[in-house]
């Protein structure tokens, strides 16, 4: 089914201020988008070729009782080899649309990152509890920026048709999603959703079986850019595959999306972000070895 273009693609995004310091010696953080950027689950593997050369998997997320998520034994290898560096050289932050409680059933490869953005940059965890101050100001920024929370959800529960309607969710009361039947699923509803929201300051995006309604305000950038704030970074790398994701690229000095997704479908790109055409989780691994050896570059470190 083809994905709904639920907004007009941007192929040149405007850069933010520059988010990095001029002092090369601060670390170069690696801020990426989780599901369908670095894990996947078994239906957004893609793999295509014969299974007798399929990647070796390692399951990183358990779902009641089952594995749910995934990367490459190649990926989780690069991921602990980046996760283990000095933090003075270089930070992993998963920037994520998950809520803190789905976020921290994950077990990636390597120590727990300190600095985590979840709820699309509506908590920011410092070693895995929510910052207060963070939290106050989102607060504050919601409240006077758009549409508040009920109206939104008020109006998804009175359009949405029980045929394609699985299941309707608020996560932490900063936004809402439906988990929907992708077979049934109308496009053009998600359109009109979008129309209806961005009069409203929301932005709507279709990632996989879940449609989001998201605040504008509510920005993984934003988040991240307090991250750059309290670490110092030199550099900003970002990975990831929808229209939520759009923002942290642009964000960042240098980034990458994987050839599946919302920002692929709708021709996304940027010049300083690489657009992969690999699919699945195979991206993933192509997105890690490269933030790898940019890092490793920057530092003067080389391949290894």
């Amino acid at each position: 089914m083809t994905t709904p273009r639920t907004t007009p693609p941007r192929t040149t995004p405007p850069r933010t201020t520059p988010p990095t310091s001029t002092d090369r010696r601060g670390p170069v953080l690696f801020a990426s988008d989780l599901d369908r950027t670095l894990v996947y689950s078994a239906a957004a593997l893609h793999l295509t070729g014969p299974d007798a050369e399929a990647p070796r998997l390692l399951s990183v997320e358990v779902y009641r009782s089952a594995p749910l998520s995934y990367l490459t034994e190649t990926a989780a290898v690069t991921l602990a080899d980046l996760a283990v560096l000095p933090p003075d050289e270089a930070r992993f932050v998963p920037v994520t649309t998950r809520t803190p409680e789905q976020y921290r059933r994950m077990r990636l490869p390597g120590p727990a990152p300190e600095l985590a953005v979840c709820a699309n940059g509506g908590r920011l965890l410092v070693h895995g509890e929510p910052d207060a101050q963070w939290d106050a100001k989102v607060a504050d920024r919601l409240a006077s920026d758009c549409a508040p929370l009920a109206e939104v959800r008020e109006r998804l529960r009175a359009t949405a048709d029980a045929a394609w309607l699985r299941k309707e969710r608020v996560a932490e009361d900063l936004f809402c999603y439906l988990v929907v039947d992708r077979d049934r699923f109308p496009a053009a509803w998600a359109e009109d959703l979008a129309g209806w929201a961005g009069e409203r300051g929301w932005t709507v995006s279709v990632q996989g079986r879940k449609v989001y309604a998201v605040p504008r305000p509510l920005t993984k950038s934003a988040a991240l850019a307090e991250v750059v704030r309290r670490t110092g970074a030199a550099r900003v790398l970002a990975a990831g595959d929808s229209l939520l994701d759009a923002d942290l690229l642009a964000f960042a000095d240098r980034g990458w999306r994987p050839g599946h997704g919302e920002l692929a479908d709708t021709g996304w790109q940027a010049p300083h972000v690489t657009a992969l055409t690999t699919r699945g989780v195979r991206a993933g691994e192509e997105i890690l070895t490269a933030a790898l050896a940019d890092i490793r570059d920057h530092h003067g470190a080389g391949p290894r």
